[in-house]
């Protein structure tokens, strides 16, 4: 069975500002790490990582589930401006279809 910190969400990006790549966990939104190379950043931040989660077991502290393995409902609420609220209940209406089916469409664009 895989450790919970290998199924963390990481990235790798190019930093325009920094000259470097830059590694990055989802899970840990406050730690970042850069290197010359792709390689190096993921390798960088994953090792800060684990840093972090020895660190935050050592004080007692909720290490972050990894987000490819927590449970979703489906449902979560956005607040939208009414004149938003009535063009999507306008376009749902036209279309024949629910106001929620319209806003996943959207969503999923």
């Amino acid at each position: 069975m895989k450790n919970e910190k290998d199924k963390y969400a990481y990235r790798v990006l190019w930093s325009e500002e920094d000259q470097e790549y830059v590694g990055l966990c989802s899970e840990f939104p406050s730690l970042s790490w850069l290197g010359s190379t792709q390689e190096k950043a993921l390798k960088g931040i994953k090792k800060l990582v684990n840093e972090s989660i020895l660190d935050m077991e050592e004080n007692g502290e909720e290490i972050p589930k990894a987000i490819s393995v927590r449970n979703y409902s489906g449902k979560f609420m956005v607040r939208v401006p009414p004149e938003i609220h009535r063009q999507l209940a306008l376009q749902a209406a036209e279309s024949g279809v629910s106001l929620n089916r319209v806003a996943s469409a959207k969503l999923a664009h």
